[in-house]
């Protein structure tokens, strides 16, 4: 049998459950914006139907949504040249991630970090959704055939499941219809840490505002959160092996090779030696210098929520032209009546 060429297409979403911080832009936006141009077809996702496996305040989500759509525009996403929409508009996402609830196994669910994690002892009253999810995330990729994701290390378990069901479902229906997704980990700080504890992720839901930067923060709060910044009292060192137990020191410098498309080695090469009262104001002024224009322009497209609708609209219709038929095939290869056939 001949092996299946598929476009190369990446797909990737975030969730809109909250303020945008520094992790999702250097960890997520800053990647889609550089896998933007003619290697890739690019689809990006406000995945709303992931955010409500928790409950949302549907004020609240409506905001969150257009407001994570004008981060993606101001952080260099343009509709355009990339697909850009929210997951919810486009049904076949929900369609297909049904079928794959019926190739996934419980176990494959059980086993999930993010589930234990989220869960935890309150299993029983955690929803449906939040244990199926993993299946809803295999069908937002595989419904457009994307052949590769950006991830971070905390979602490469994901993708290694969505791979699973793929090769479950051509197996089980002797195809060759679904790529097995290949995961993009590479980047200086794919996973960015708390300022306030550099063992900690960066989150939104810190209950410390100082742990993060958010996207929507001006210049000088930006600045303030990183002169105020957990460190070590030791200089940096010139070398990466030098950084070792020392998460702060590390997370910061990551930092900053991400935000000046550095190698933490290319930093440290300049720096070291340097103490952290030398480094943060070095560090403050390149993040101030890409991040307020970003926070700037979100201000202004929140202003122009019409415009923010039209262009997930517009978005949506890109997605389904592109969903639709991989659906309509999919149901075929199952055996579903009143699927066209041939």
């Amino acid at each position: 049998m001949t092996e299946t060429q598929f476009t190369p297409r990446v797909f990737s979403g975030i969730q809109p459950s909250g303020g945008l911080t520094l992790g999702n832009y250097l960890g997520a936006m800053k990647r889609f914006v550089d896998m933007q141009g003619p290697d890739f077809e690019t689809i990006y996702c406000m995945v709303d139907l992931h955010a409500i496996t928790v409950w949302q305040d549907p004020a609240a989500l409506t905001h969150n949504t257009r407001e994570l759509c004008a981060g993606f525009i101001a952080a260099g996403i343009d509709p355009e040249q990339s697909i850009l929409f929210n997951q919810s508009q486009v049904p076949e996402h929900a369609q297909l991630a049904w079928i794959f609830n019926c190739v996934a196994r419980m176990g494959w669910m059980q086993r999930m970090t993010q589930w234990k994690d989220k869960a935890g002892k309150n299993q029983q009253n955690a929803s449906l959704g939040l244990f199926a999810y993993p299946a809803l995330m295999a069908a937002d990729i595989l419904i457009y055939h994307a052949t590769h994701v950006p991830v971070g290390e905390d979602q490469k378990q994901h993708l290694e499941l969505t791979r699973d069901i793929a090769i479950k479902f051509n197996n089980d229906f002797g195809v060759d219809f679904f790529p097995i997704t290949e995961p993009v980990i590479e980047g200086a700080a794919t996973r960015v840490m708390s300022l306030r504890d550099g063992s900690k992720k960066m989150s939104k839901s810190d209950p410390s505002d100082m742990s993060r930067i958010n996207m929507t923060d001006d210049a000088d709060t930006i600045a303030k959160k990183i002169r105020k910044a957990k460190t070590d009292p030791d200089a940096l060192p010139s070398e990466v092996d030098g950084l070792e137990d020392r998460p702060e020191a590390r997370n910061l410098v990551n930092v900053y090779a991400a935000l000046n498309d550095q190698t933490s080695d290319q930093v440290l090469a300049e720096v070291g030696g340097k103490q952290f009262g030398e480094f943060k104001p070095m560090l403050a002024e390149l993040a101030v210098a890409r991040l307020s224009p970003i926070s700037t322009e979100m201000a202004r497209l929140m202003g122009e929520e019409a415009e923010i609708d039209r262009i997930l609209a517009r978005g949506a219709e890109k997605a389904r032209a592109i969903a639709a038929p991989i659906l309509q095939q999919t149901y075929e290869i199952v055996g579903m009546v009143g699927a066209k056939q041939g």
